[in-house]
């Protein structure tokens, strides 16, 4: 919801607003909202998105009860933007009341903070509250926020692990990058966290990989789209190109052996399952989603690749 502030703030083209990234198969939003004369807006770091939470709301309860599509499900992530200036209770407050007044009210959501299985949550918007407070005002307190993490270590680049109610979940967001000379890096470490880990533990796991990065010298659009004309070695590839070929070589069985990691008896490193199928997983957040516009299709895939009966509602 970041369609304004370029080339800092921006990480949507305005030609791709929430209607068409859910229309595009985008399921995980990243929220980022603030207090304005008392109503909750989007906001991007120091820059107003201009669009209202009440708008974004009603978006996507349009999308949920629309006859093609009430069955799918949406995460949201809601993080605050103006916590230096709002306080945790308040802000807290202004989500909750937002909620329950909004379109859709409390039923268009799930709250419980767990993991919760898909045929749970059709129709409706999981959320994952990246916002402080104590839980006061919540049906449930804190076992009301919706899935809500223990620490958010700031711009971690080995990543982060926490546990809820038994699944592991794992998490890059690693945001700082030093310039787009780590662009490589960066898309190193978040494709590694959607592949299972490597001790392959019977654990319940659940990956999140934010794809975006922004410093002074790596600006939103140049690390999701590059620059220059990297094919003949004039400019940089960004993190979305990579990507979209990484996904490409590893549901074609092309994928290269992790370092240290043995090959399989097909040749290939990586966890996979009876069929042969890699298995990648997880909640993928990225800038300027749709260019180039085939990552998202393959990320989908992703989603029919590497089942195994009785695991993630296959029979």
């Amino acid at each position: 919801m970041a369609f304004y502030g370029w080339p800092v703030s921006q990480c949507q083209s305005l030609s791709t607003p929430l209607a068409a990234q859910l229309q595009s198969g985008i399921r995980v939003l990243d929220i980022r909202l603030a207090v304005v004369d008392g109503r909750l807006i989007a906001y991007h770091g120091i820059y107003p998105q201009r669009t209202p939470f009440q708008d974004i709301l009603s978006t996507i309860h349009d999308f949920l009860t629309a006859p093609k599509t009430c069955h799918e499900a949406v995460v949201m992530s809601i993080k605050q933007e103006d916590f230096a200036t709002t306080p945790l209770p308040y802000f807290s407050q202004c989500v909750h009341d937002e909620i329950m007044d909004g379109p859709g009210g409390r039923e268009m959501w799930f709250l419980q903070n767990r993991i919760p299985q898909l045929g749970e949550v059709r129709g409706k918007v999981v959320m994952l509250s990246r916002f402080g407070g104590d839980g006061t005002g919540w049906e449930d307190g804190l076992e009301g926020l919706g899935i809500h993490p223990t620490a958010w270590p700031d711009s971690a680049k080995d990543g982060f692990t926490w546990t809820l109610k038994g699944t592991l979940v794992r998490t890059h967001d690693w945001y700082n990058i030093p310039s787009f000379l780590s662009i490589p890096e960066k898309m190193e470490l978040a494709t590694d966290v959607l592949l299972p880990p490597p001790d392959d533990a019977s654990t319940p796991v659940l990956n999140i990989s934010f794809f975006s990065a922004a410093s002074f010298l790596a600006f939103p659009p140049v690390v999701a789209r590059g620059f220059g004309w990297p094919k003949v070695g004039l400019g940089i590839e960004g993190v979305n190109g990579r990507l979209g070929k990484w996904l490409l070589d590893q549901l074609s069985g092309d994928s290269q052996n992790r370092p240290g990691e043995a090959a399989n008896a097909d040749g290939d490193g990586e966890k996979v399952n009876d069929s042969g199928d890699v298995r990648i997983r997880g909640w993928a957040f990225m800038d300027f989603f749709s260019e180039p516009g085939d990552v998202v299709p393959l990320l989908v895939e992703c989603n029919f690749r590497g089942r195994k009966s009785g695991e993630e509602g296959w029979e």
